[in-house]
């Protein structure tokens, strides 16, 4: 603080919060602010949270597997829309999108039909594991959720853009067998190469109203690879759909 100039008091008013709480943290080192206190804190002295409270920062560091997971979101709509473009544009090899219906990946990410061809003409596997739109799951499903816009409907709003594409060497199709529907409905896995966004549905709640994870793979048999497996054990038995 007196390296900034700044007095217990001005840091305070900086951080918002009062000046005894302040006092409390210089009176005990071993006394940890909340995340953004700390952040707000070190921004006011121009010097890294790590210099302020070290073992704060060690303690937030990820180990083992817990380390794949990039962020979470409570909603999959409360996921940027600039996450999933960026991880579509950035993808190289291997595009798979294994949910249900992937209707909102044409509102999500502008020019989505061009750039899924441009990627698949400059060599990246794209894949569309979809839901039959005449599966007795879907009706399930329909009635579950109960909604407008009905599950076949999104899974027929994939498969018209689909079909504007065109037949495209690279971009392929099939629906989930009817022995894994149900599986197949209650968990989207999304891949962009070494990255998966995955979606668990929960009971009665359409896609974007279900929680979000965010993964990246780091190694063998970590959760990246497990939703992996999932989505291509699921692709092998599906059956191929024809423009």
């Amino acid at each position: 603080m007196d390296d900034a100039g700044v007095t217990p008091r001005q840091l305070a008013h900086r951080v918002g919060v009062s000046l005894k709480q302040v006092e409390r943290w210089l009176a005990d080192a071993a006394l940890t602010p909340h995340l953004r206190n700390r952040e707000d804190a070190a921004r006011a002295l121009g010097v890294d949270e790590e210099m302020l409270w070290p073992q704060a920062v060690k303690d937030r560091i990820k180990t083992g597997n817990d380390r794949e997971m990039v962020h979470s979101y409570p909603y999959r709509s409360a996921c940027p829309s600039t996450v999933w473009a960026d991880l579509v544009e950035g993808t190289t090899a291997e595009l798979f999108f294994a949910g249900f219906t992937n209707y909102f990946f044409w509102t999500q990410v502008p020019q989505f039909s061009e750039t899924i061809r441009q990627k698949a003409e400059a060599g990246c596997r794209v894949r569309f594991l979809l839901g039959d739109p005449e599966g007795e799951v879907t009706r399930q499903r329909e009635a579950i959720e109960d909604v407008a816009l009905t599950v076949s409907t999104r899974i027929r709003t994939t498969l018209e853009h689909l079909d504007r594409l065109g037949s495209v060497e690279g971009v392929e199709a099939r629906f989930s067998s009817p022995l894994d529907a149900i599986n197949h409905v209650s968990l989207s896995v999304f891949r962009f190469d070494h990255d998966a966004l995955v979606t668990p549905h929960l009971a009665r709640l359409v896609g974007h109203d279900s929680p979000l994870l965010h993964l990246r793979r780091l190694g063998d048999g970590g959760m990246f690879d497990r939703f992996a497996e999932h989505s291509e054990e699921l692709w092998e038995r599906a059956k191929p759909r024809q423009p």
